[in-house]
């Protein structure tokens, strides 16, 4: 592991993000909530009406992150991996069960179908890639917090192999929807 190293806990919201992220923080690791530094740096521009979310000025709140590269850091946010970071873990979830997660959170048809439509065409990792920062994906659908802190801790210690890309593919069940 690098002596300082900047590494973001992104995907789809409803793939065990923040649940992932207590854990790490419990554990003693420094974990930055992207949503609430983004509000302590005003760095909110304002909300789109359409889809109900705030609209985050990235350029700003990745000036505010850069100052607090010390060590290890993780960013939990779906916008974490275009922070200038040195990794971007994306955690995954079968679009069926990722239904089943923001249901449970009582979200809107619209909303809950947008993001498993997101999670279903790998929008968050396709946005990783293409920022340059080195892609990795862990799939969440069976594993508790704990399973995935553990795989988390393994890539930031340099056993990445199993969780490299093209490893997660979920064509098959977008096929079961049609």
């Amino acid at each position: 592991m690098q002596s300082s190293m900047l590494v973001a806990i992104s995907g789809t919201p409803g793939t065990g993000k923040t649940a992932v992220c207590e854990r790490l923080r419990t554990d003693g690791y420094q974990v930055v909530d992207l949503n609430k530094l983004a509000f302590e740096t005003e760095s909110i521009i304002g909300v789109d009406p359409e889809r109900d979310v705030d609209i985050v000025d990235t350029d700003a709140l990745r000036k505010k992150v850069m100052e607090l590269k010390n060590d290890l850091v993780f960013l939990d946010g779906h916008f974490s991996h275009l922070m200038g970071v040195d990794i971007s873990i994306v955690l995954r979830c079968n679009p069926d069960e990722l239904k089943k997660r923001l249901e449970a959170k009582k979200w809107n048809e619209k909303k809950i179908r947008e993001n498993v439509e997101a999670e279903a065409v790998d929008a968050i990792t396709v946005e990783s890639t293409e920022s340059g920062v080195d892609t990795l994906e862990v799939d969440t659908t069976n594993r508790s917090a704990e399973q995935t802190e553990e795989a988390i801790l393994k890539i930031v210690n340099g056993e990445s192999e199993e969780f490299r890309l093209g490893q997660i593919d979920w064509s098959e069940v977008i096929l079961d929807w049609y």
